[in-house]
């Protein structure tokens, strides 16, 4: 260890300035990029999608473990700061993994909406949508019982929001039906609180809204993990003290035809090249 003084000053900012690590299994965790780069406007960002092997969620535990451990490993290699499992899937089998792995923190978009979720909802009754696979998990059930015995949870999954965010129906009239019927079952439970499971759903969030009513409170994992994660650099001194415009990378294992204009739509911003990156 750095004895404590000017030496040790200059390790921490050397860290500080490094960057966020975040990766998903395809494109969808570009919504937790945006909320980064929007709630830590000077901190440096590494994107890294699998786009290769998508979708993860037809496949066993530990292959899913597996994956992860290596993209973290390629993460870890390029000097992160800070991990983000952007991921649903990912978050629902590997996150102990990877905290075991790493020497950095690691943040999950599963434990911050639970963590979100319960501090807003006023009856203690939650529901969460989300992909088959992550609902089947009960990893958010699991994950906001751990932390408050006795809150209701009510899932639900919804497997065609994916496909029709993909397609760009954002404000469709077959997407609006299609929320109406997903989330009947879940109304008649009369929660507060609606946890958006799926790093594609806010780009539904406005459609969402207008379907819950003014009385149900959406929970985005996405902006929650950003916030986390500025709670986290600030504790920890790991905030980028400089002040100018940040240095962002994607890496991806395919390059799908559509893989640029669907990360616009994400990202909310142009998509710039992209760097590959293989497995052996």
């Amino acid at each position: 260890m750095l004895p404590v003084g000017a030496d040790e000053e200059m390790f921490v900012t050397a860290n500080a300035q490094h960057a966020i690590g975040v990766f998903d299994s395809g494109i969808g965790g570009l919504t937790v990029v945006r909320a980064l780069m929007e709630r830590l406007p000077f901190e440096n960002i590494i994107y890294f999608g699998d786009t290769a092997r998508v979708p993860y969620g037809v496949k066993s535990v530990q292959t899913i473990q597996t994956f992860s451990a290596q993209i973290a490993d390629y993460l870890m290699e390029r000097q992160v700061k800070l991990l983000v499992i952007a991921c649903n899937t990912m978050a629902a089998v590997a996150s102990e993994v990877i905290k075991a792995r790493v020497d950095v923190p690691v943040l999950d978009v599963i434990d911050a909406g639970a963590r979100a979720a319960i501090e807003l909802s006023d009856r203690q009754a939650i529901g969460v949508i989300g992909t088959p696979t992550t609902i089947n998990s009960n990893a958010y059930a699991r994950s906001i019982q751990a932390l408050r015995a006795g809150v209701r949870v009510y899932s639900q999954a919804c497997p065609l929001f994916v496909p029709l965010v993909e397609e760009g129906w954002l404000d469709h009239e077959v997407t609006r039906l299609t929320a109406r019927e997903y989330l009947k079952p879940v109304f008649v439970e009369n929660i507060d609180t609606l946890v958006l499971g799926c790093t594609h759903y806010p780009l539904l969030k406005p459609l969402l809204q207008e379907v819950a009513g003014p009385s149900v409170r959406l929970v985005d994992s996405a902006l929650t993990v950003a916030e986390q994660a500025a709670q986290v650099l600030q504790e920890r001194q790991l905030a980028n003290p400089q002040r100018r415009a940040p240095q962002y990378r994607y890496v991806v294992t395919d390059i799908p035809l559509r893989f640029q204009t669907l990360g616009s739509r994400f990202l909310g911003r142009d998509m710039p090249d992209v760097e590959m990156a293989r497995f052996s």
